[in-house]
């Protein structure tokens, strides 16, 4: 070999080395997108934890596609589960020319930033539960967990027929979350012959329900619905204790953590529902192995959707490895037509990126923590 190009080579040979990577490593950027600041944060902060949980994962095993390996890279976005930045991190990621987007969390950040990368070819995996997600026809979206259809339709089922509700109240926080869940559990409270009384509105900054509740005292409501995140819901249902209302709190997934109990008091928590997209991660084959070697990495429980997140990784990679692509627009048509084992089950998709055999667990507070009471 001629002696100049023999010195080239062995530059970048020790460039390599000392960058820890090899000449055949193809890096990928991987899109996430989650409230990391203010009241949602600790849902964020979980999915971010889980993803890259999986990316180091993924790292430390080696992954090959198209007969190169990969590096995968998280490019890490703080959409402060607010619409409006939902779209300008959506543009940030775009323009960081990552190859997926993992997230967001909310319904209100997803459906406006799903077009955003629509546009661009690139596609997005969200726990978003607002129908209207599946609805646009973009072909880059797919969703992870089941819809608020579905959701509503099992918490207005079981207030009316399980809990034999006769006076049921509504308030949601007016997100595309909150709303969207609030309108499905109504409707389906109503298909079922129950009757909703009355249905008030607040916001996702909200901390003061004395208004509210001492306008629904008077109808003597048996189930306060709530449409929105624990951070409100754990002041609610403190207030209804002040005002001596025995109402149980119904409400959907984002109520179902430990912080929600933990700020409720204790005990004005006890005896309150909520219904999470998913089976419990205990019963999936693989979740208590996920559950531990969480625990030991970050030193906290698992907060909610964080094992969806980490799903949604694995998922990517199994799809570029199947497409022998990293590239959006040839390992998307993989992504739809995947059957994946992850650890919170089977993910496999309809044509309209909703997943297939969704179920739906209901929880109830007992014992100062959340327990199974049945999956749907």
């Amino acid at each position: 070999m001629n002696p100049k190009k023999l010195a080239l080579s062995a530059i970048a040979l020790a460039f390599a080395a000392s960058s820890g990577l090899t000449l055949a490593d193809t890096v990928v950027k991987l899109g996430f997108a989650s409230p990391l600041s203010g009241a949602q944060a600790h849902y964020g902060k979980d999915n971010e934890n889980a993803a890259r949980l999986a990316v180091e994962e993924l790292n430390a095993k080696g992954v090959m596609v198209g007969g190169q390996k990969v590096k995968f890279e998280l490019v890490v976005e703080d959409d402060q589960a607010d619409p409006r930045m939902g779209t300008v991190v959506a543009q940030k990621l775009v323009d960081a020319k990552v190859s997926a987007i993992i997230g967001h969390f909310n319904s209100g950040t997803s459906i406006p930033a799903s077009k955003v990368y629509a546009d661009a070819g690139i596609p997005q995996l969200t726990v978003a539960t607002n129908p209207k997600y599946s609805q646009q026809g973009f072909k880059s979206a797919f969703r992870l967990v089941g819809n608020d259809a579905f959701l509503g339709k099992v918490l207005g089922e079981y207030a009316v027929k399980t809990l034999k509700a006769k006076n049921i109240v509504v308030v949601d926080d007016r997100t595309a979350y909150g709303q969207g869940l609030a309108e499905q559990f109504e409707a389906a409270v109503k298909a079922n012959g129950g009757k909703i009384l009355r249905h008030e509105f607040t916001t996702d900054k909200a901390v003061d329900f004395s208004a509210i509740l001492t306008s629904l005292k008077g109808s003597n409501p048996d189930v306060l619905f709530y449409g929105g995140a624990d951070a409100q819901a754990a002041p609610l249902v403190k207030q209804m204790a002040g005002l001596g209302m025995t109402a149980k709190i119904m409400g959907g997934d984002m109520l179902n953590t430990d912080k929600f109990v933990e700020m409720a008091g204790g005990k004005p928590a006890e005896g309150h529902f909520s219904a999470v997209a998913g089976a419990p991660l205990d019963k999936q084959p693989g979740g208590a192995a996920f559950e531990k070697k969480y625990k030991a990495k970050y030193n906290q429980d698992v907060v909610l959707f964080g094992p969806q997140f980490y799903d949604a990784v694995y998922l990517v990679a199994e799809a570029m490895k199947k497409a022998n692509s990293t590239e959006p627009a040839k390992y998307l048509a993989a992504l739809k037509t995947i059957s994946y084992k992850g650890v919170t089950g089977t993910f496999e998709f309809e044509a309209n990126g909703e997943p297939k055999n969704a179920p739906v667990t209901i929880y109830e507070v007992k014992g100062g923590k959340w327990q199974v009471v049945t999956v749907k």
